[in-house]
């Protein structure tokens, strides 16, 4: 019995000692690949010209936002980012959601979300019965110059810039669909840990020059045109983001 285990034993180590050396040379295989240039497996599926557009919306699950019009914010904001998906993904454009249910999703895992999918755009839908028009926010972080290693809850300082690019794009595509547009800049824990181009989007119910309210959230026509206009700018800043050219 000892004899033959003792074969064994060396058999086994003899076949462990073949695989360990086999793994040693494609890791070094790999290694000279890379040593060469060649592209990552990611890189090589991930098309050049591939445009991400990140739709998160607000509020889910245990958070139900404000109430507005009877409905909880949380219902509304996921509806218009399944409408939004849907005119995006007509464009051409890629689009990732942070929630496609109601469900509760933290800060923290929103910009998870926006900073996998690598995204050119992120637009944080909110909703509110107060104001008129649409609210557009951009972080109030400082400006820093980018980074190989960001803080994570303020890593959106060195795309605020950029940020406010989009806001400016966004403003114009709803001024030009008749919606009145307020800028400002605050706090927003989700986005403050994105890294890209992201902006708060709130919409509120549509008013007329003498305050009173025209067009309220459940309005489908104020949807259809504040969606559409949202859609619009962002196949602008696509276009910007490739330099003017188109596919």
């Amino acid at each position: 019995m000892r004899g033959r285990m003792r074969i064994s034993r060396q058999f086994f180590s003899a076949r462990l000692f073949e695989r360990m050396r086999r793994i040693g040379s494609l890791t070094a295989a790999i290694a000279a690949l890379f040593a060469a240039g060649a592209p990552s497996v990611f890189a090589q599926t991930q098309p050049a010209n591939r445009f991400v557009v990140v739709l998160d919306a607000a509020h889910g699950g245990a958070d139900s936002g404000a109430r507005l019009d009877g409905e909880p914010e949380k219902t509304y904001t996921l509806a218009l980012s399944v409408k939004l998906r849907s005119l995006l993904t007509a464009r051409g454009i890629d689009v990732v959601t942070t929630r496609e249910s109601d469900v509760t999703v933290d800060p923290a895992q929103r910009a998870a979300v926006a900073d996998r999918a690598n995204a050119q755009a992120c637009l944080s839908l909110h909703a509110s019965a107060s104001g008129t028009g649409v609210h557009l926010f951009v972080s109030s972080l400082a400006p820093v110059q980018a980074a190989a290693m960001l803080p994570w809850k303020t890593a959106q300082a060195a795309w605020t810039s950029r940020s406010l690019g989009l806001a400016g794009v966004l403003n114009s595509a709803l001024m030009h669909a008749g919606v009145t547009v307020t800028l400002g800049r605050v706090a927003l824990p989700a986005i403050d840990s994105m890294t890209c181009p992201a902006v708060a989007v709130e919409i509120a119910p549509e008013q007329s020059s003498n305050g009173s309210a025209t067009s309220g959230l459940a309005d489908p026509d104020y949807q259809a045109r504040v969606a559409d206009a949202l859609a619009a700018a962002l196949v602008e800043w696509r276009s910007e983001e490739r330099g003017g050219r188109e596919p």
